[in-house]
């Protein structure tokens, strides 16, 4: 397994048919990014238990931690805890705890029978550890740094934060340079620059929005500050004349 970054696996036949646009994705991209953990892979898989299985495998070489979205219900196509179990060569078990939890819900709402069905939400891949959610909402299901989480983006969102605020990653420091010419311009630099400094993370994105007063938008980005600073004086210094309309 690796030993840094996260890997993503978005789970459910919705997306892959486009009857759901997915929300999740977008949203641990941002939030990965603004806690310091860089994400190594997205993948979409749909509801069945070979693709996940196969997914989590690739993602756990990739990746310490990994996160699922969707297929955590007590439906027929929930599979997500089946697989991961697989994947990870472990039994699916009921945790007491979540059929108390579960149950004591069910009181809260009048209701005095707990269906079979709903129980499901009781099982997990053996050894797994529950992570508790600000608010009292249900907790996070996780096993070594695989975390599954749900597919609805208001419980995805509440889960995911509390996973974050237990990982530590390290701040991405971001330069921006903003061009008045065309990237064939400014390539041989942007090599030039590229090679010399490998540790330093440099993009080059055309825009064609006629909108927009700039051509080209250079990113410049590393774990170290003094490093970004020097990459974009060396950037600065040898594009052409009058092409960086501003920086950011």
């Amino acid at each position: 397994m690796a030993s840094s970054g996260a890997a993503a696996i978005i789970i459910g036949n919705e997306v892959l048919t486009a009857k759901v646009v997915d929300a999740n994705g977008p949203l641990l991209i941002q939030r990965l990014r603004e806690v310091g953990v860089a994400l190594r892979s997205l993948e979409i898989v749909p509801d069945e238990v070979d693709a996940i299985v196969d997914a989590v495998a690739r993602a756990r070489l990739k990746a310490r931690y990994v996160f699922t979205s969707g297929g955590i219900g007590p439906t027929h196509d929930d599979v997500t805890v089946r697989a991961v179990a697989l994947a990870m060569g472990r039994q699916v078990v009921r945790l007491p705890v979540m059929v108390e939890l579960i149950q004591q819900r069910s009181r809260e709402r009048g209701l005095e029978h707990v269906s079979p069905e709903t129980l499901r939400l009781a099982d997990a891949p053996e050894g797994a550890e529950l992570l508790a959610v600000a608010g009292g909402g249900f907790p996070v299901l996780t096993v070594e740094d695989v975390f599954l989480l749900p597919g609805v983006p208001q419980l995805f969102r509440v889960q995911l934060e509390a996973v974050l605020s237990r990982l530590s990653g390290s701040p991405v420091y971001l330069r921006v340079l903003y061009l008045g010419v065309g990237e064939s311009a400014v390539a041989g630099v942007l090599d030039r620059v590229a090679l010399d400094m490998p540790h330093v993370s440099i993009g080059s994105y055309p825009m064609f929005d006629p909108s927009l007063d700039y051509q080209v938008k250079v990113t410049v980005e590393s774990g170290e500050r003094d490093s970004v600073e020097e990459a974009l004086a060396r950037l600065q210094e040898g594009l052409p004349t009058g092409s960086v309309l501003r920086t950011g």
